[in-house]
């Protein structure tokens, strides 16, 4: 059995950049004598393009974009901030980090954020921001949520942790809101161990995330910056909170970008190929995803609706006995990558019942690339054999 958590591979040519940035030393990404940006400062032109945003701001963490994010667009302690109720936990903590109290949002059965909820959270908490997480790499109707922000007088930020690649109606998530965050860590798009970029076409934003991260004053070596005129106005109204990304993860991510779409095209491939055997098999429950989603998933979530949590305990154990490393979101206690309402700190999960109802039965495995057919074909036996050992009560013997 394949191993499910097999990061995506560092290309040849960026350790050999890397080798070659570090027989320099130069691990800073600024310097006031002798450079003009080096590395970082060309990802930031890169991602800029990519995202086709004005500004990218090249960061140490997807959490610290989103925190900075939040800083920037005026959040202040004590201010309600909505947050759908599916999502990991550095996007609560990137709320806490602000002082922010989290509102939570239902989910619909399709992973996705409710938008009559959050027109009733919005109208009952006051609220004026949304961080919203594209979890798992789900995308809701954005469209619609963005005119629903608009009518709301809501500030959309979006966390794209999951879905760097991934577009709705040929636009990519991340340029819908005020700001788009994305990750580098291990697990993601692109692996540099950890990372993260900040896009935006929003000069006050691009200039006071630039100036919080940690520019010493060097902002010119910034690969995007603002108009003069705007960083002087916001330049000694900014501390340094040092979350600037090194020259090192930039050099490690730039032979990634190119390789963004033939690595969608590999997860694409595996993510439905297992999907397919999944949705044949009366147990199992998989979101729908609309046409106008072209997605990036590197993972994969069913549900088992009718299963207790003792017999998704049994599943989950029976798969990973098996070789299939299966993720719970209903667990008790926080596991890894998998977190549900109820364990964020600061969260009032009552708020959500459903979303918790959903993810009680909720299960997801990463896609390492370069499974194949038959891979993808055992990871569905191994799953489904699972399913079949055990029913609504608990584990059972397996069938003859």
């Amino acid at each position: 059995m394949p191993d499910l958590g097999r990061p995506a591979p560092i290309p040849p040519a960026a350790m050999d950049a890397a080798t070659a940035l570090m027989q320099t030393g130069r691990l800073h990404r600024y310097a006031e004598t002798g450079s003009t940006g080096g590395p970082v400062a060309t990802l930031e032109r890169d991602f800029a393009q990519l995202l086709g945003r004005r500004y990218a701001v090249a960061l140490n963490s997807c959490g610290s974009a989103l925190f900075l994010a939040l800083r920037a667009a005026g959040v202040r302690p004590g201010d309600p901030v909505l947050m759908n109720a599916f999502t990991l936990g550095p996007v609560p903590g990137a709320l806490e980090h602000a002082g922010a109290q989290p509102v939570l949002v239902e989910i619909t059965e399709d992973l996705v954020i409710d938008m009559d909820d959050l027109r009733a959270k919005a109208h009952a908490s006051g609220a004026r921001v949304l961080m919203l997480s594209h979890m798992r790499g789900h995308l809701c109707d954005l469209h619609s949520l963005q005119a629903l922000c608009c009518d709301l007088g809501l500030t959309l930020i979006e966390d794209c942790a999951h879905t760097l690649g991934a577009t709705w109606a040929g636009r990519h998530a991340g340029t819908f809101g005020l700001a788009g965050c994305f990750s580098f860590q291990s697990g993601k798009h692109v692996n540099t161990g950890e990372g993260g970029v900040l896009v935006t076409d929003d000069d006050a934003i691009a200039a006071q995330v630039i100036l919080y991260s940690g520019s010493y004053r060097l902002y010119a070596q910034n690969g995007t910056v603002p108009p003069p005129e705007v960083m002087a106005e916001w330049a000694p109204r900014c501390g340094n909170y040092s979350l600037r990304m090194s020259a090192l993860v930039a050099t490690l991510a730039l032979p990634q970008l190119p390789l963004l779409p033939a690595r969608v095209a590999d997860w694409t491939t595996s993510h439905d190929r297992i999907a397919a055997r999944l949705r044949s098999a009366p147990a199992f429950a998989l979101p729908q995803r609309p046409q106008a989603e072209a997605y990036a998933q590197s993972s994969l979530q069913f549900r088992l609706p009718d299963r207790n949590p003792d017999a998704m305990a049994a599943f989950v154990a029976t798969a990973r006995a098996a070789g299939v490393w299966v993720k719970w979101f209903g667990r008790a206690e926080p596991e890894g990558y998998s977190s549900n309402p109820a364990q964020w700190p600061g969260a009032e999960a009552e708020q959500a019942p459903r979303a918790r109802a959903i993810q009680a039965t909720l299960c997801d495995i990463r896609l390492p690339l370069g499974l194949d057919a038959t891979a993808c074909e055992a990871i569905a036996d191994t799953l489904t054999r699972a399913e079949q050992m055990t029913d609504s009560k608990g584990p059972r013997h397996a069938p003859s």
